[in-house]
Order: C-alpha cells, then sequence, then structure tokens
C-alpha cells in the first residue's frame, strides 16, 4: 500500500463562533486553492521527462470536511498528473461508465482497485482521502500496481495548510508516485566575502563566488546542512530547506572574528537606568531627608498670637 500523508495545521475554532470560523475557513481555502489551481498549470515548472505510464485516478473521499477541499486537491492531483504523463487519464465520466455497480462501492481497497483498473486498461489506480484531525488537515493518497495487485508506503512532509503548501503537497505526492528521480529543487549560495569556503552536507563545493552563480541543482528536498567559512571570520552553519522545483537563494555575510563595532560584529551593550546610578540614589536620599525635616517642623511647629489676633504674635 503506497500512502502518502499530509497534515496541515490551521488554528482552532472556539466558542460561540465556531460554526461561522469553520465556515470562513473552509472558503478561505477553497478560494486559495481555486486562484492557485487556475495558475498552477503555467507558474509551475514542466517535468524533466514525460512518462509513458497508463494512469487512472479513482477518487478522493472526504472524512468529515468539506467535499469541495476535496474535490479542488483531487483536480489538481488530475492535473499534474496530465503534466508528468504523456499517456491522456481516463476521465471521470469514462470510469463511471466502465465500471461495475459493485465496483463503484469501493472505498480503497486493494482488490477492487486491481479489478477496476484491469478493467480500465491501466497500469496503476491512485486513490485518496482527505480528513480532519483535531484542528489539522490530512491527506493519504494510495497508488496500486494493477499487475501485481499490490502498493506501497511513502509518507510526505508535513504541510501547513495554506493553499500553496498543500497545493505543493499534491505536487510532490504525484512526483513521489511516478517519478521519484525528479523529486529534486536546487540552492543558490552567494556571499559578499571572495574566496569563502562552501561545504554542504559535509561536502566540498569550493570557494565563494561559486560556479553558475551559486545555483546547486538537482538536491534531494529537505534540510540541508551549509557551512562556508573563512580565515578570520565566524562560520556560518546552518541548515538550508531545499524545495520542489524551486531555486532557494541563501545570502551569507560573514562577521569579522573579535570585531569591534563597525566591523559587523554584532556587540550588545546594557544600557543602566538613571535610577541605578549612585549619584541618583545619593540625590533622592537628600531630598528625602530633607521633605522630612520640613514635614515634622511643619507638624509640630503650633502659631501663637497675643489677645488671639494674628496681626500680633507672641514675642
Amino acid at each position: 500500500m503506497e500512502v502518502i500523508t499530509a497534515i496541515a495545521k490551521a488554528g482552532p475554532c472556539r466558542g460561540n463562533g465556531r460554526i461561522g470560523c469553520i465556515v470562513a475557513r473552509v472558503a478561505s481555502l477553497v478560494l486559495g486553492i481555486v486562484l492557485a489551481s487556475a495558475t498552477v498549470g503555467r507558474a509551475q515548472p514542466g517535468p524533466e521527462e514525460l512518462l509513458d505510464k497508463k494512469i487512472a485516478v479513482w477518487r478522493f473521499d472526504a472524512l468529515g470536511i468539506d467535499q469541495e477541499i476535496v474535490g479542488r486537491l483531487e483536480t489538481l492531483f488530475r492535473m499534474e498528473l496530465d503534466r508528468l504523463d504523456r499517456v491522456p487519464q481516463p476521465s471521470r465520466r469514462d470510469i463511471e461508465r466502465t465500471v461495475t455497480a459493485a465496483e463503484r462501492e469501493c472505498t480503497g481497497e486493494e482488490k477492487c482497485l486491481t479489478s477496476i483498473g484491469r478493467r480500465l486498461g491501466v497500469e496503476y489506480v491512485v486513490t485518496g482521502t482527505v480528513g480532519s484531525l483535531g484542528d489539522n488537515y490530512v491527506l493519504n493518497i494510495k497508488v496500486v500496481d494493477v499487475g501485481t495487485g499490490k502498493s506501497q508506503k511513502i509518507q510526505s512532509d508535513p504541510l501547513r495548510g495554506s493553499p500553496d503548501e498543500m497545493i505543493e503537497g499534491v505536487r510532490v505526492a504525484a512526483y513521489r508516485l511516478l517519478a521519484p528521480q525528479q523529486l529534486h529543487g536546487s540552492l543558490q549560495i552567494q556571499s559578499d566575502l571572495v574566496g569563502a569556503a562552501v561545504t554542504l552536507d559535509d561536502k566540498s563545493l569550493g570557494k565563494t563566488p561559486l560556479a553558475n552563480n551559486g545555483v546547486i541543482a538537482k538536491l534531494p528536498l529537505g534540510k540541508h546542512r551549509l557551512r562556508v567559512e573563512a580565515k578570520g571570520y565566524d562560520p556560518f552553519d546552518s541548515d538550508v530547506e531545499v524545495h520542489f522545483q524551486k531555486v532557494s537563494p541563501v545570502i551569507v555575510r560573514l562577521l569579522a572574528a573579535n570585531g569591534t563595532v563597525g566591523t559587523g560584529k554584532v556587540v550588545q551593550q546594557e544600557k543602566s537606568h538613571i535610577y541605578t546610578k549612585p549619584w541618583f540614589i545619593a540625590a533622592v536620599g537628600i531630598a528625602a531627608i530633607g521633605i522630612g525635616v520640613l514635614a515634622g517642623y511643619t507638624v509640630g511647629h503650633v502659631p501663637c498670637y497675643e489677645n488671639g489676633n494674628p496681626d500680633t504674635p507672641c514675642p
């Protein structure tokens, strides 16, 4: 059984507005997928090499979420297969006309998918489900080899829930199913320093500026360890991410070792507040004593007048 699982995070909907929040989230996601799918064929790079495989997509089923989201994801998957495979897929209508009433009830078991594939005359049958797990979306895609009746398992990286990332996840799923050798991306490594040594995954790439304008092509997807170092500078050592069919730029600016302010090295200075200064504390103490003396004199002094006349104070 070949299964690709992707988890897309979404914010929780709680309280009295939970229903409205869910409706808004569904509408937003559907709209994003609709807009993105309208341009995916033009905006995304094509495959390096077309395949010659006979493939049928059975269907994607919704598990507790809006069917429109599932329908859009299935459409995107079909579009990517059309771009990747030169053999046309049977349409949804052709499939419905060909299969039997019993086969229409197939819910993804290898036996019935194999039967459907033989009836359609294809080599592979693809099916999937999209459901929710808490506040996440979960996408499962399965492909069955009609010749053997067997399937394999593949798990994708988690998705974050935005339409763009879900679309990329669907595209990656199509390539993992049919053309894993074309599943890669590129890095473009550039530095403001000439002669810095560049190492990627413990393999030396040379010194800056690198050839091909710094573009390192056909790298496996995911994280790679990049190190850039030069004498007299603090080394850059960090993970960088490679995305499907994209060139991810990495611009490295090395900082001089043991540098001072103005060399590019970050220097943190803690600024003391005025109320922590010794002279401020002393001044406050003197002022407090003066105020105390004045207050004591005012409270303890009783006025005296002759015959009660304020104009004739006591001598």
